[in-house]
C-alpha cells in the first residue's frame, strides 16, 4: 500500500505530506482545491508523461517521493531484481523530480533509473483510474488481458506454453524471413563473402609483414650506399696508415703511463680502454656486415610483388594489416553463420511446420478455454451489474472470427467486451455505447471481481462516480469498500455516499495567501467527518436535516460493514 506520500511545488500544492492507511480513504473538498492534483503528482510518480507545467509558479523544481509497503508480490521483487534494484525489506521508495531545465530524475530505492522502469515497476504499485478515462474498457485492445486475468488459473498454464512455442516460431520465420526475403541479395553476399576470404587467406600475411618487407626493401636498394659506408667505416677503424684503433691505443698507452699519478688521469685511462675495445668491437661488427652483404635481384623483385600484394588487400580492406586480419575474422563469422543458415534452410523449414502446427493446437486450447472462462466472466459482472442497479443489462465477450491464423504474443484471439443496456436491442461494442456512468458501474464490477487477484497495491479512483446518484451511489459506495478488502483504494468522489462509506477520510482545502494559492490536507474524523459530509450533501449551507441525513449516512456505512465483517 502507499504509505507516505510528499509532493513539493507541484502545481498548487507548495509541500504536503500525508500517511495513508489500508483500506478504503476518500479524499474530498469543493472543486478546484487540487483533489485531482494530489492524482496528478501519483501519476507522475509512476511513470507518467513530465512537464515543466507541473511545476509550482516561481518554483524552479517538483519533487514527489511516495513510500510503498508490500507484504506480497513476486512480479515486483522479480521485476527489481531484474534491474538490480536492491530491496528494503517490503519497503519500496518511489522519487521524481523534475526541474524547469528540462533535468528528469526518477529513483527508486535510491537508485537513479529511466522513466520507463519507474512506469514498469509503478504499474505493479499503482492502478490510476481517471475521470472519463476508464483507459481499460475504452481500449477494446485491454479487453483480452482483463478476460486472462479473470481466468488466469485455467488461461495461465495455457498462455505459458503458448507462448514458449510462439517465441521458437517467431524466431524461425524471421530466420525464413530474412532468407526469403532477397534471395539473390543473400546468394550475393555469400559468393562475395567467399571471394574475399579466398583473396585474403590466400595472401597467408602475417603480423607486421608488410613492415619487414619494406625495411628489408629498403636495404637492398641501397645495397652500393650501405657498401661503401661499411666498408669506409672499418678502413677508417683498421686499415688506413694511421687508423683510429691504432691512434686510440697509442693514447690509451700514453695515459695508463700517468694513470696513477692523478685520479682525473686514472679515469680518462678508463675511458680510452673502454673506447678502444669498444672500437675494436664496432671493428668486427662491420667486418660481419660486409661478410654477408650481398645484393639479390631477385630477392628485391620478389618483395615489390609480396608488398604489391599486400598493399592491395590494404587498399580493399585495411588501411592497415591489423585492420586486413580484422576484417577477415568479421566476415569469417559472417560467412558460417549464412552458411549454417542456407545448409539448414531445409532443415528450418521442416522445424518450422512441425512448429507452427504445435503452435495452431496450442493457440486453439487457449481459445476454448478462454471461451468457457467469457462465459463466466459475463455471468459474474451480470451478477455484479444486478447489485449496481444495471439488472437488465446484459454483458457479453465477443471473439472476432479468424478466418487465417493470425499468432500474436497472446495467442490468436482478439476479443472485445459488448453490452446491451436495454431489453429488445442489440448487443453492440461497449466502448460506442456505454455512458459515464455506466462505465463506471462496468468498471467498478470488473474490479469487484478480479480485485483480489490484480495484484497492484494500490487503486486509485479520481471521481469515477461522476454522473451518478441515489441508490446507484450508494451501491457504488459499496464496490469501492469491497475492493478496498484485497487493495489499498484512494478515492476522490463528491458524494457523501462513497464518503460515509469510506474507513478514512481527507479534507483538501485551497487558501490564497499573499496572492499565492496553496493547497494543504488533513485528515477528518468523528463530528468533523459527519460536518464534512453534510457540506457534501447541502452545499454551501449545512442545514440541521443536512447533518442528519449525514449522520445517518456514516452511522449506515458503519453498519453495513459490521455486517459484512462478521
Amino acid at each position: 500500500m502507499l504509505a507516505n506520500l510528499i509532493i513539493r511545488d507541484f502545481a498548487i500544492i507548495e509541500h504536503l505530506e500525508v500517511d495513508f492507511d489500508a483500506g478504503m480513504t476518500v479524499l474530498t473538498g469543493e472543486t478546484g482545491a487540487g483533489k485531482s492534483i494530489i492524482i496528478d503528482a501519483l501519476g507522475l510518480l509512476v511513470g507518467g508523461r513530465g512537464s515543466s507545467d507541473f511545476i509550482r509558479s516561481k518554483a524552479k523544481k517538483t519533487d514527489i517521493q511516495g513510500l510503498f509497503v508490500v507484504a506480497h508480490n513476486p512480479r515486483l521483487f522479480a521485476l527489481l531484481a531484474e534491474h538490480d534494484i536492491e530491496p528494503d525489506g517490503q519497503n519500496v521508495l518511489l522519487e521524481r523530480e523534475l526541474s524547469r531545465t528540462g533535468r528528469n530524475v526518477c529513483r527508486i530505492n535510491g537508485k537513479i533509473v529511466t522513466t520507463s522502469v519507474l512506469r514498469t515497476i509503478g504499474e505493479q504499485l499503482v492502478d490510476i483510474h481517471g475521470q472519463n478515462e476508464h483507459q481499460e474498457l475504452m481500449n477494446p485492445e485491454h479487453h483480452l488481458a482483463i478476460l486472462d486475468q479473470y481466468g488466469q488459473a485455467t488461461i495461465a498454464p495455457l498462455l505459458a506454453t503458448y507462448q514458449q512455442i510462439y517465441r521458437r516460431y517467431r524466431d524461425l520465420k524471421r530466420q525464413l524471413e530474412d532468407k526469403q526475403k532477397n534471395e539473390q541479395a543473400y546468394v550475393q553476399r555469400l559468393d562475395m563473402l567467399r571471394f574475399q576470404l579466398q583473396e585474403i587467406d590466400s595472401a597467408k600475411v602475417q603480423a607486421r609483414e608488410d613492415e619487414l618487407l619494406t625495411q628489408e626493401r629498403q636495404q637492398l636498394m641501397n645495397f652500393q650506399k650501405i657498401s661503401l659506408a661499411l666498408q669506409q667505416s672499418l678502413a677508417m677503424l683498421t686499415n688506413e696508415e694511421p687508423n683510429a684503433l691504432d691512434l686510440t691505443a697509442v693514447a690509451m698507452e700514453q695515459m695508463n703511463s700517468i694513470a696513477d699519478l692523478s685520479p682525473k688521469y686514472q679515469e680518462l685511462a678508463d675511458h680510452l680502454d673502454s673506447a678502444y675495445y669498444e672500437l675494436q668491437d664496432v671493428g668486427t661488427g662491420l667486418q660481419d656486415q660486409l661478410d654477408v652483404l650481398e645484393f639479390d635481384a631477385d630477392r628485391l623483385s620478389e618483395i615489390e610483388q609480396r608488398l604489391e600484394i599486400i598493399n592491395n588487400l590494404k587498399r580493399k580492406y585495411g588501411p592497415s594489416l591489423t585492420d586486413v586480419q580484422s576484417y577477415e575474422q568479421k566476415i569469417a563469422a559472417e560467412y558460417q553463420q549464412m552458411k549454417q543458415v542456407t545448409d539448414a534452410g531445409d532443415q528450418i523449414e521442416t522445424e518450422y511446420k512441425t512448429v507452427r502446427t504445435n503452435l495452431l493446437a496450442a493457440a486453439q486450447k487457449l481459445t476454448q478455454a478462454r471461451h468457457e472462462v467469457s462465459e463466466q466472466l459475463a455471468q459474474a459482472i451480470h451478477q455484479q451489474l444486478a447489485s449496481l442497479y444495471m439488472d437488465k443489462a446484459v454483458f457479453a465477450v465477443h471473439f472476432q472470427p479468424q478466418k487465417t491464423p493470425n499468432f500474436t504474443h497472446a495467442g490468436q484471439d482478439q476479443v472485445a467486451f459488448y453490452l446491451r443496456t436495454n431489453p429488445g436491442e442489440d448487443l453492440k461494442p461497449l466502448v460506442k455505447i456505454a455512458s459515464g456512468g455506466e462505465l463506471s458501474r462496468i468498471m467498478l464490477a470488473i474490479k469487484t471481481i478480479i480485485a483480489h487477484s490484480e495484484g497492484v497495491t494500490s487503486i486509485i479512483f479520481d471521481e469515477v462516480d461522476t454522473g451518478v446518484s441515489g441508490r446507484v451511489a450508494q451501491a457504488i459506495a459499496d464496490k469501492i469498500n469491497l475492493i478496498a478488502r484485497y487493495s489499498q483504494v484512494l478515492c476522490i468522489t463528491h458524494l457523501p455516499q462513497v464518503a460515509a462509506m469510506s474507513d478514512h477520510q481527507y479534507l483538501i482545502e485551497k487558501t490564497i495567501q499573499h496572492d499565492a494559492t496553496t493547497t494543504s490536507l488533513h485528515p477528518v474524523t468523528g463530528e468533523e467527518r459527519v460536518e464534512v459530509i453534510a457540506k457534501m450533501i447541502a452545499g454551501k449551507e449545512v442545514t440541521t436535516l443536512a447533518e442528519e441525513h449525514a449522520a445517518e449516512l456514516v452511522a449506515q456505512a458503519a453498519a453495513s460493514k459490521r455486517e459484512r465483517d462478521l
